[in-house]
């Protein structure tokens, strides 16, 4: 209570009002909320609450495993564990890919209760030995939606052969899909069910603008927006990571300071980026849908959408980085005419239309039509290698070796 009162919280969330009681009296959950709605204090708070009052010692084997799909979102989780768990004796710690495993395994060795982790990474400490889950009480799967959509489920169903049989398991997601459901049938027991707002609904208090403009003339109007807007902060969503590197120049080129965020990057470089960003040291964060989900940036005033998502659910969670707890959020999306059909279906998905408004200077060449898709050039027919000449059986061995060079020429006449 002490954490929680320094950093300046009162009142809790929905999902928090509903997951703290149903976590601590050690049932198993089932959450879903849309994001930005502050589902990791509404794990992280009751599960410290629960180990600290039967913390025997201080080392020992991880009592509780926080499972997340990205190392942004596990480093985030990591950082709430120890904020809230500031007066408490319980150590924490995260792992993830991309970073030295050496610092990672020195810190299992001094003994960790609490571990935040990505799958990969895990199994990777769990086969060289570095890591003990067979006293892991309680198991949270985070963004389960998201690990399921990256093809973790594999390494996920590895994990669970190693945790004890006995203990509590949470799982957030930010939808109950189908996909979810039977995840959870195999994982959870008579789980509490937690849903506090409908599937694919966006925050009330983003306000939402769609811009029609020509694609070349898209980092043009980018950068109108930002100095006329005066926006110190912005997160940009980019389809591809090239386009994130080639916008983040045009960006620079501008006046305007920007990073890009995506897989290619290091890891080093992403969480300077990242904390560069949240420290306004830079105002926009080019980012592909690596950083759509989980994200926790304070305040973050404005989300655009420089690419329209080629999945309608991601602009969702694109546009949730802003309008987090309460706060107002501005969502930008600029369309061009190759994107309708993308805003359609997200507009089909939300169950309303966007506002849509055209920037004075900007207006869509009326004469640009869609360009149907070049028909693909049909395959060469692949010949197949002829069989190998058999071996000579010892009657005439010249003539064996004769057709074998007859073979041999033909094949090189072939190639």
């Amino acid at each position: 209570m002490r954490a929680i009162e320094k950093q300046g919280y009162t009142t809790p969330t929905p999902v928090q009002a509903q997951s703290i009681p149903a976590v601590l009296s050690g049932k198993d959950v089932l959450a879903a909320a849309q994001t930005g709605t502050g589902k990791t204090a509404g794990f992280t708070l009751p599960l410290l609450q629960l180990l600290d009052q039967t913390e025997p010692t201080k080392r020992g084997p991880v009592r509780a495993l926080i499972i997340t799909p990205t190392r942004e979102l596990a480093a985030q989780i990591d950082e709430s564990v120890t904020t809230y768990g500031r007066y408490l004796a319980l150590p924490s710690t995260v792992v993830f890919g991309g970073v030295g495993i050496g610092p990672q395994k020195k810190k299992l060795k001094t003994g960790v209760k609490i571990l935040t982790a990505t799958p990969g990474r895990l199994l990777d400490l769990h086969n060289q030995g570095c890591v003990d889950l067979s006293k892991v009480e309680i198991l949270v799967l985070d963004e389960a939606d998201r690990m399921l959509d990256m093809g973790f489920i594999h390494d996920i169903r590895r994990i669970l052969k190693l945790l004890p049989q006995q203990r509590q398991n949470l799982l957030f997601s930010a939808t109950f899909s189908h996909e979810i459901r039977q995840m959870a049938k195999g994982l959870l027991g008579t789980p509490v069910r937690i849903e506090v707002a409908p599937p694919n609904c966006t925050a009330d208090n983003i306000q939402q603008v769609v811009h029609p403009v020509d694609k070349s003339r898209k980092p043009k109007l980018l950068c109108r927006l930002i100095h006329d807007g005066n926006w110190e902060q912005v997160l940009v969503f980019t389809r591809t990571k090239h386009g994130a590197n080639k916008l983040t120049k045009m960006l620079e080129k501008d006046g305007i300071s920007a990073a890009a965020i995506h897989s290619n990057k290091s890891q080093g470089a992403r969480t300077r980026a990242l904390a560069d960003f949240k420290q306004h040291k830079i105002c926009a964060l080019v980012a592909t849908d690596i950083a759509a989900r989980g994200l926790d940036i304070e305040q973050l005033p404005q989300v655009v959408n420089f690419d329209m998502p080629n999945v309608a659910e991601d602009y969702v969670h694109r546009i949730g980085r802003t309008g987090r707890a309460g706060l107002e959020g501005q969502a930008v999306s600029l369309v061009s005419i190759d994107e309708q059909k993308s805003l359609a279906g997200i507009e089909r998905l939300l169950k309303r239309s966007l506002n849509s408004k055209i920037v004075d200077g900007f207006e869509p060449d009326p004469n640009l039509v869609v360009e149907a898709p070049a028909p693909r050039a049909a395959r060469p027919s692949r010949s197949r290698k002829p069989a190998q000449p058999k071996r000579a059986q010892g009657r005439n061995p010249s003539k064996a070796s004769e057709k074998g060079s007859q073979y041999r020429r033909r094949e090189k006449i072939a190639v």
